[in-house]
């Protein structure tokens, strides 16, 4: 609990000094108020008013994680000893043995219908349509989550209603991959401790806050979606903070990059900017959105004037020789000054080569047609955490 000991101070910063109202009502969803409206109320709704149901909900979103899934649900259980709490596997539709070994666990699983539906936004809100704890801990299924979190996640929040969110520290175990060293090792402000903008890696919610954001992951992003999120909730009025507690292990994609920046494209995961841009745009959180991904917007700004360059140069030099020269000098510039700022030719030209896809992706997703947020997931649930033995439930 020294994590937020000394009147709030994390990392020994005093960001929570001040007092604030308690926000202890109970915020209805648009599903919830149009069930009272016709005489019907919800199953959560009911646990919340007699206070009977689980107190932390343990999301675990998962698309062919058939390597890391066993080692997640098993933390997420030992993590919820002595507590309420219950385990949902949010599955979108994996192809793999994910299902299947999940299974094996006392866990609720629900997958996704249509395999169209697939993105992080849906695994996201897939779980929390099923989930009824007052508290939702959100986790992807190649991770561990680290048993004194959650206690600490829960304290910090009961002390701090002021507060929508609270993450730990995330420890990155795959090593063998550019993109995760890069983020391993930047200095990224909202993984240190203290108030922070978004919960990269996952985090533990309060269930008020979220119902005030009208749903939790916005379906229509494939990527950024604690950042969408955590911006939805700061133009609430609502804070996020991270403590100095071990949260998740990570086990990222392994492999060659290359393959995983094919994969960030094919699954849409590159477009996930634009997607953010455009579903904010008129909304209140729109400008911390702007704000937040101001230097990124800049760097492909720059990626497009790179590419204008390259296309104008062979017109506007004389001489094919010198034109040729001029444009291989130009074409070689990022990539040689990455190299050196990184100290490694490697990372510089992964660096770069990341650049130039998301820059590319940010057209699409600004394009994509969106879907309502707020609408029900077409889902299945494969198993309920009450079914008897180890059977998955037929769909």
């Amino acid at each position: 609990m020294g994590a937020f000991a000394n009147n709030g101070k994390i990392g020994g910063r005093s960001v929570f000094a001040e007092e604030t109202q308690s926000r202890g009502r109970i915020v209805l969803s648009g599903r919830e108020l149009h069930a009272r409206k016709y005489g019907l109320v919800s199953l959560p709704l009911v646990r919340h008013m007699l206070d009977t149901g689980p107190d932390v909900t343990i999301i675990i979103k998962a698309l062919n994680e058939q390597r890391h899934i066993a080692a997640a649900i098993e933390s997420a259980i030992a993590a919820l000893e002595g507590m309420r709490g219950e385990i949902i596997l949010a599955d979108s539709a994996s192809t793999d043995r994910t299902v299947e070994i999940a299974a094996q666990y006392p866990i609720k699983i629900v997958r996704l219908t249509r395999i169209a539906d697939r993105s992080c936004g849906a695994g996201v809100q897939l779980g929390y349509q099923y989930s009824a704890g007052r508290y939702v801990c959100l986790i992807d299924g190649d991770m561990r989550l680290h048993r004194p979190f959650l206690p600490a996640a829960i304290a910090f929040l009961e002390t701090h209603p002021q507060f929508a969110g609270v993450g730990g520290m995330i420890v990155e175990c795959e090593t063998g991959n550019f993109e995760y060293v890069k983020r391993a090792s930047a200095a990224d402000p909202d993984r240190l401790p203290g108030e922070v903008k978004r919960l990269d890696c996952g985090g533990m919610y309060r269930r008020e806050a979220i119902e005030a954001t009208g749903y939790m992951g916005d379906r229509n992003l494939h990527g950024g979606e604690e950042f969408e999120f955590g911006a939805r909730l700061r133009a609430r009025g609502w804070r996020l903070a991270r403590i100095d507690v071990p949260a998740v292990d990570h086990h990222g994609h392994s492999g060659n990059p290359y393959a995983l920046l094919r994969r960030r494209w094919a699954t849409g995961f590159a477009f996930s900017t634009g997607e953010i841009l455009r579903g904010t745009f008129g909304q209140s959180a729109f400008w911390l959105v702007l704000h937040k991904l101001r230097w990124e917007l800049f760097l492909f700004a720059a990626v497009h004037g790179w590419w204008l360059a390259l296309i104008a140069t062979p017109f506007l030099v004389r001489g094919p020789v010198a034109a040729t020269l001029a444009v291989a000098a130009l074409a070689l510039f990022p990539f040689a000054a990455m190299s050196l700022r990184c100290r490694s030719i490697g990372l510089g030209l992964y660096s770069v080569a990341a650049w130039n896809v998301y820059a590319a992706g940010l057209w699409p997703g600004l394009l994509r047609q969106r879907v309502d947020p707020a609408r029900w997931i077409a889902s299945t649930v494969l198993r309920d955490a009450a079914t008897p033995g180890n059977r998955v439930i037929a769909a």
